[in-house]
């Protein structure tokens, strides 16, 4: 079998970044896109690129990881996101390795992500090296984890790559809030369907230990500004998913509304 790789897109109303994504792939033999409805010009700017634009409301980060999967031919995976790009550094160390046979031996390969924010690359903290397996044998993974935070399950060895892939994340602090309020919203549903109790402890500590593992212990400080930023926010973004709990807890005991926020509708809701 021809050690071939499908590059997949999931996106939803990404016409301001999806052009810079698949320019990153064009080079992969395959690109497969699955878009959540957008309404803007996503799907069109993706048929300039591929002929495999699929729509499909939206699943989850791990359920739409899993579709695209089904719909790729090639016995390599690629997963990337519509705000990321591989970097040439990553897309050449890749053509080696599989132009040299050495992906022969290996079923995936991980690499580091590496975050653009408030005009600079992040190098330190909970953002860097920020390690993620995204390209594998098709038949030797599966995407799962816990929503909103997807991962990739796999059996066999993996080989680790120095390229890092680009991650265009946030446009300013008020996009930054916004998602870490969504992402906490969907952290809490799935805790209280899962069936954990609220821990006033967890409210109380988990918040400073982020704080301090992201910008003391993983040296946030050394990028500044944008390191404390980073550190204040995500801790912050942990209170408010315990916050969230209590919420729901509270809920649950009146016999009331178990929801911590707007439905997540993903990267699109129709």
């Amino acid at each position: 079998m021809s050690e071939t790789i499908s590059a997949c897109i999931t996106a939803g109303n990404e016409e301001k970044s999806i052009r810079r994504c698949l320019e990153s792939v064009r080079w992969a033999d395959e690109i497969v896109v699955v878009d959540s409805f957008s309404r803007d010009r996503t799907p069109e700017i993706c048929r300039e690129y591929t002929d495999l634009v699929y729509q499909h409301r939206w699943l989850g980060y791990i359920g739409q990881k899993n579709l695209i999967k089904g719909l790729a031919s090639c016995p390599w995976i690629l997963f990337i996101d519509a705000d990321e790009e591989v970097s040439p550094a990553l897309r050449d160390e890749i053509l080696h390795e599989f132009s040299s046979g050495a992906c022969r031996g290996q079923v995936g390969y991980e690499f580091p992500r590496m975050v653009w924010f408030l005009g600079r690359w992040i190098t330190h903290g909970d953002w860097y090296p920020d390690i993620k397996l995204r390209l594998f044998r098709k038949d030797k993974g599966r995407c799962e984890g816990v929503e909103p935070h997807d991962r990739i399950l796999i059996t066999g060895p993996i080989r680790r790559l120095n390229g890092p892939l680009f991650h265009y994340t946030y446009d300013s602090i008020s996009d930054q809030i916004l998602t870490l309020d969504n992402f906490s919203s969907i952290s809490a549903d799935y805790k209280i369907a899962a069936g954990h109790r609220f821990r006033l402890i967890d409210l109380l500590f988990r918040p400073l230990l982020r704080f301090l593992r992201g910008y003391v212990a993983r040296r946030g400080f050394q990028d500044g500004i944008p390191g404390l930023i980073i550190a204040a926010s995500t801790a912050h973004g942990v209170f408010v998913k315990y916050a969230k709990l209590w919420e729901l807890s509270q809920a649950r005991a009146r016999g009331g509304s178990e929801t911590a926020g707007p439905s997540p509708n993903g990267p699109a809701a129709p």
